[in-house]
C-alpha cells in the first residue's frame, strides 16, 4: 500500500521540477534575446547608424579626348592601345608639307607687307618734298603774275599817252605801233602768269592730298605695329602654330583607350583619334538612395573596395560632391511623373569620391569598374 500510494507524488515532484527548469531556460534564454536586441539597438545607435553604404559605385575619371587641331594626312601613330604614356608624348603625327608650305607663304607675306610700309614711309618723304616743291613753284608764279600785272599797267599807261599824242604830230606812228605792241604783249603775258598760277595751285592740291592719302596710311603706327605687318606676323604665328599641332601630344599622363586612327588616314579638325585615361586622377561614382543621403556632407571619409582586387585591398577617400540630379533626372528619356499612372521609386544621387592618389598608384583601377562604398557620416563640412 504504501509504496503503491507513494509512486504518483514522485511523480509530481518530478514533473514539477521539469517545469520549473524548463520555465528557468526559457527566462534565460529570453534574457539573452532581450540582452541581444539591446545590444543590437545600442551597436546600431552608437555605430552602425552612422555609416552608409552601396555597392551601386563604379570607378570613373575625365577622359582626355585626342582631337587634331589641323586637318591633314596621318604619317606615323606611335601610341597604342592599352600604352601608358606622359604629358607631353607624341600620339599621332600628322605629315606636315603643308604647314611647312603655309609657313612660307606666310614668312613672305610679312617680308612683303614690312616692306611695302617701308615704301609708304619713303613715299611720305617724297611726298612731302614734291608739296614743298609745289608751293614753292605757287610762289614763283604768283611773283610772275605780279610782274606780268605790272607790265601790263606800264603798256598799257604808255599806249594811252602816245595815242594822246599823235593828233599833235607829237608821236609817230611807228611809236604807236610798238606801243600797241607792247601792250598787246603784256596782256598775253598777264594771260600766260596766270595760267602759270593755276597751275602752280593744281599741282599744289594733287601733291597735298597723295600726301595725306599716303599719310593716312601710317598715321600713328610705326614699322612693328602698323596693321599690315601686324596681320602678316599674326598669320606667320599662326602658321607656326599650325605647324606645331601636326604633332598631337598627350595633353596628361595615363593609358591610351580607343584608338581610332590609322597611318595614312585623311583626318579633320577635331575628328576623334584616340582617348588618354588619366588612372592616376581615378575617381569613384556611387550612386546612394536618397534616403541614405541625409547625413551625407562634403569632406566625410569613405572606406571603398573593388571588385578586382576584393576584400583584401581597401581604399579610402572623401566625399567630394554631389551631383546636380538624380540618375533619372538625366536619362535620355526622363520620367514623366506628372501623368496619372506615377508610380514612386526610391531615386539614387550619384556622389562623387575622391580616391588617395598612393592607394591608385599601388593598386591602379580602370574606368567602369565596379567598386562597393561606405561612408562614415559622422565627420565633414557643416
Amino acid at each position: 500500500m504504501t509504496e503503491h500510494h507513494k509512486t504518483p507524488i514522485a511523480a509530481e515532484i518530478a514533473d514539477t521540477q521539469l517545469k520549473r527548469r524548463r520555465n528557468q531556460r526559457l527566462a534565460a534564454l529570453g534574457g539573452v534575446v532581450v540582452l541581444g536586441a539591446v545590444g543590437v539597438t545600442a551597436y546600431w545607435a552608437l555605430y552602425a547608424s552612422h555609416f552608409v553604404s552601396t555597392d551601386n559605385a563604379y570607378a570613373a575619371v575625365e577622359v582626355a579626348a585626342i582631337t587634331p587641331a589641323v586637318g591633314g594626312t596621318v604619317a606615323e601613330v606611335p601610341a597604342k592601345d592599352t600604352q601608358t604614356v606622359k604629358k607631353g608624348d607624341v600620339l599621332v603625327q600628322i605629315d606636315r608639307t603643308d604647314a611647312r608650305l603655309a609657313l612660307a607663304q606666310a614668312e613672305a607675306e610679312l617680308s612683303r607687307a614690312t616692306r611695302r610700309v617701308q615704301s609708304l614711309v619713303a613715299t611720305d618723304a617724297s611726298l612731302s618734298a614734291q608739296v614743298a616743291a609745289r608751293e614753292a613753284d605757287g610762289q614763283r608764279a604768283s611773283a610772275q603774275l605780279a610782274a606780268a600785272q605790272a607790265d601790263l599797267t606800264r603798256a598799257q599807261v604808255d599806249l594811252q599817252r602816245r595815242q594822246a599824242l599823235v593828233t599833235s604830230g607829237a608821236v609817230t606812228g611807228e611809236e604807236l605801233t610798238r606801243a600797241q605792241n607792247a601792250f598787246e604783249a603784256a596782256t598775253a603775258q598777264l594771260a600766260a602768269a596766270k595760267a602759270g598760277a593755276a597751275q602752280a595751285s593744281a599741282h599744289l592740291k594733287a601733291a597735298t592730298a597723295a600726301k595725306e592719302a599716303n599719310t593716312a596710311l601710317i598715321a600713328g603706327t610705326t614699322l612693328e605695329n602698323h596693321p599690315d605687318v601686324a596681320a602678316a606676323r599674326a598669320r606667320l604665328d599662326q602658321a607656326k602654330v599650325d605647324l606645331e599641332r601636326t604633332t598631337v601630344r598627350a595633353p596628361v599622363d595615363g593609358v591610351v583607350a580607343r584608338r581610332q586612327v590609322q597611318v595614312g588616314q585623311r583626318v579633320q579638325i577635331g575628328m576623334p583619334l584616340m582617348a588618354v585615361v588619366p588612372v592616376s586622377d581615378m575617381y569613384v561614382d556611387a550612386n546612394f538612395k536618397e534616403v541614405q543621403l541625409a547625413k551625407v556632407k562634403v569632406g566625410q571619409s569613405v572606406k571603398l573596395h573593388a571588385d578586382l582586387y576584393g576584400k583584401d585591398v581597401t581604399y579610402t577617400g572623401v566625399v567630394a560632391g554631389f551631383s546636380g540630379g538624380s540618375g533619372s533626372a538625366f536619362a535620355a528619356i526622363p520620367a514623366q511623373n506628372a501623368t496619372g499612372n506615377w508610380i514612386k521609386v526610391v531615386q539614387r544621387l550619384p556622389v562623387r569620391i575622391q580616391l588617395d592618389a598612393q592607394q591608385l598608384q599601388k593598386h591602379p583601377l580602370k574606368v567602369g569598374l565596379s567598386m562597393s562604398a561606405e561612408i562614415d557620416t559622422r565627420g565633414g563640412q557643416q
